[in-house]
C-alpha cells in the first residue's frame, strides 16, 4: 500500500460485501478486467481485488453482523488511532456498529455511522 494512503484523513481501501462472491467476481472481471486472489482468514475468505496488478480493494461475503443489509462499497478512511476517533465520533454524535477491534496482520478498525446516517469504517494500519 502506498505510504501516503496511511496517512491520517486518506482514504485508503474500497471494500464490496456482497451476497454473492461468484456473481460479483464475474462481474467485476468482465467489466473492468479486475483480478482476484483469495486470503483465506479465520472463519472466512477475504477476496484482494487487484486493478492492474496492485491490490485496490476487497470483497466478501456479508459476514453476519450485516445480514439483511445490500450488498454495499464502502470506505476506509485512514485515522492515527482508532479508539480515540471511535470516541472523537460517537461524541460527535456517530453510532459505533463495530467497535474497535483487531484484524491480525492488518491493523486495527471500527465501523460507524456517521449522524447523516452514512456508514464508514476507520482503520489505523500495523506497518
Amino acid at each position: 500500500m502506498d505510504e501516503k494512503m496511511k496517512k491520517h484523513g486518506s482514504i485508503s481501501w474500497s471494500e464490496l460485501m456482497t451476497t454473492d462472491v461468484p456473481g460479483a467476481k464475474s462481474f467485476y472481471e468482465k467489466l473492468f478486467g479486475w483480478e482476484f486472489e483469495d486470503a483465506p482468514m479465520e472463519g472466512m475468505t477475504y477476496t484482494v481485488i487487484k486493478a492492474n496488478g496492485t491490490e485496490t480493494a476487497g470483497l466478501m461475503a456479508m459476514p453476519e453482523q450485516a445480514q439483511g443489509a445490500p450488498p454495499a462499497w464502502g470506505l476506509y478512511i485512514t485515522v492515527d488511532n482508532v479508539d480515540e476517533t471511535a470516541d472523537k465520533a460517537a461524541a460527535a454524535g456517530a453510532t459505533i456498529h463495530l467497535p474497535p477491534q483487531d484484524i491480525p496482520e492488518v491493523g486495527r478498525f471500527c465501523v460507524l455511522q456517521d449522524p447523516q446516517g452514512a456508514f464508514i469504517s476507520i482503520i489505523s494500519y500495523t506497518d
